[in-house]
């Protein structure tokens, strides 16, 4: 079985990401083997409809499951549609969440875990200036 993390950086011990859509890497995993790929989140810098590109781009990948933080949900109906199972997991690295995946920890998610744009930031960007001007 493989299973795809969502990934702050490439390779088993890269942090796992919470976002899906704005993450940088999705590591697949054969559980059998634990071998490893990286692939990197080419829809992560997408000005809008993000979820949706990332989901795709995994649903492509030939995985059973998927492990991130939060999803979207529209994501989540693209990644249901393929059949992939999404689990949530927070903190650690990618070997963690295997691990937590493995021994049976980690929440089978059903319903989204965000509102639609959740990944787009409370910051300084994205209107947080609310129209003044500096």
């Amino acid at each position: 079985m493989k299973i795809c993390v969502t990934a702050g950086g490439a390779g088993l011990d890269a942090p796992l990401d919470p976002r899906f859509g704005r993450c940088p890497f999705f590591v697949v995993v054969d559980l059998d083997s634990m071998a490893d790929s990286s692939v990197q989140n080419t829809a992560a810098g997408a000005a809008g409809g993000t979820g949706i590109q990332a989901a795709q781009m995994v649903s492509q990948l030939g995985v059973s499951a998927l492990v991130t933080g939060n999803v979207g949900p529209n994501a989540l109906q693209v990644l249901s549609s393929a059949g992939i199972e999404i689990y949530q997991s927070q903190g650690g690295t990618v070997r963690d969440a295997i691990e937590r995946f493995r021994r049976g920890e980690l929440v089978k998610l059903s319903a989204p875990s965000v509102p639609p744009q959740g990944g787009m930031g409370r910051g300084r960007g994205m209107g947080g200036g609310r129209g003044k001007r500096w």
